[in-house]
């Protein structure tokens, strides 16, 4: 086996680090000061300076404006934003700008892919269902709109959606006696209530309420899949996307604090050299390097998948994969960000000091799509039906 990574691959590793060189950790109010956002936009400049770097459509084709990277790259992009707390949606706008370019019209495509790789146009999606603990394609129903050509009417709720109010685009995952329709809506038309909320990280979010709001037949990417499997592959780039995030976090806590504990010192001595100190840390670097291993195994297969590329018969089902990504990632960032905060004792707490932000936004990706419980019993199911 080969675990490295192209040159291509590493090469957009480094072009994001170059972009977010300067990005600040502190740059926007704590989270834990207010129940208001931290701030009431995104971080604009370094989107734009994200765009330039040909780091917003990273994994798009060339003919659209992207760099026609994989999956992999991309979530290569998602680790480093992470490590900064970058302010931008670069894991809502890639995921759903790669199920455009999956499932869209070629009109779709040629319209909306080039302006999001320029930068110009924010796409998000509505990922949690109507509580977070449901299907989110079971959370809106779509109706038939009267006329040969009237689209669709929807009714329904999705909480948490990141960012909505400054989305120009969201996709919404809808079913219909047909099957499960994903639906290009916009955040601000007729028929859509959003509901302020905030993250756990302090960003803006939104609670859409559809109430008869209609979708035009141009605005559904693709045929309704009977088997939700449109939804079902958005949720898997979702799912990678977001365990990149919370490896660029967690290694960027740890580093932190094993600065932390090698400078910090008691008896005479840098605390990381007491064995409970260096056990617990260890123990949080192995939870690393499982939370990577199962990401790029995630990462590589959905981007065969991205590919056209069969599943191999016999095979363990990629959702295994997706599942044991997101049980890794959730559990493994929880465990870390736990760790640091016992380790560095009150200063974790000192809002001079960045852990506190960090640890806000690893509750806030640890619970993004749902709980690690509930891809362990998907899991499960899965191993039950398909015997190793």
């Amino acid at each position: 086996m080969d675990f490295t990574f192209t040159e291509e691959q590493q090469a957009a590793a480094e072009a994001a680090r170059a972009a977010l060189a300067d990005v600040a950790v502190d740059g926007v109010p704590s989270p834990a000061v207010s129940n208001e956002p931290v701030a009431e936009d995104i971080d604009r400049e370094l989107w734009q300076r994200l765009a330039k770097s040909d780091l917003t459509g990273l994994a798009l084709a060339e003919e659209y404006g992207g760099s026609g990277l994989d999956p992999v790259a991309w979530c290569l992009v998602l680790r480093e934003a992470a490590r900064v707390l970058a302010r931008v949606p670069l894991l809502e706008t890639g995921a759903a700008a790669l199920a455009v370019q999956r499932y869209g019209s070629a009109e779709q495509r040629r319209r909306l892919l080039p302006e999001v790789a320029a930068g110009r146009l924010l796409l998000g999606v509505a990922p949690h269902g109507r509580t977070g603990h449901e299907p989110a394609d079971q959370a809106v129903r779509a109706e038939a709109g009267p006329g040969p050509d009237g689209g669709w009417l929807l009714h329904g709720t999705q909480t948490a959606v990141p960012y909505a109010p400054l989305m120009d685009r969201i996709v919404v995952p809808a079913r219909s006696d047909l099957g499960t329709l994903l639906l290009l809506v916009d955040p601000h038309g007729p028929g859509v209530e959003l509901r302020r909320q905030v993250t756990a990280h302090g960003e803006p979010a939104a609670e859409m309420v559809f109430d008869g709001a209609r979708v035009e037949a141009a605005a559904v990417l693709g045929e309704p899949a009977p088997d939700g499997a449109n939804w079902l592959h958005l949720r898997g780039l979702l799912i990678v996307g977001n365990a990149a995030l919370c490896l660029g976090l967690g290694e960027q806590i740890l580093r932190i604090t094993a600065d932390y504990t090698g400078k910090r010192e008691q008896f005479g001595h840098p605390v990381a050299t007491f064995q409970a100190v260096a056990m617990q840390a260890a123990d949080r670097y192995v939870d690393l390097r499982a939370m990577e291993v199962t990401l790029w195994q995630a990462a590589w297969r959905i981007g065969l998948a991205e590919a056209g590329v069969a599943e191999e018969p016999g095979r363990i089902p990629l959702a295994a994969d997706l599942a044991t990504a997101k049980v890794w990632s959730a559990e493994g960032v929880r465990g870390i960000a736990a760790t640091a905060q016992h380790l560095h004792g009150g200063m974790g707490a000192d809002l001079d000091y960045p852990l506190h932000r960090y640890h806000a936004w690893a509750k806030h990706l640890e619970l993004f799509l749902g709980p690690a419980p509930a891809y362990e019993q998907e899991v499960g199911d899965i191993l039950a039906e398909h015997q190793l």
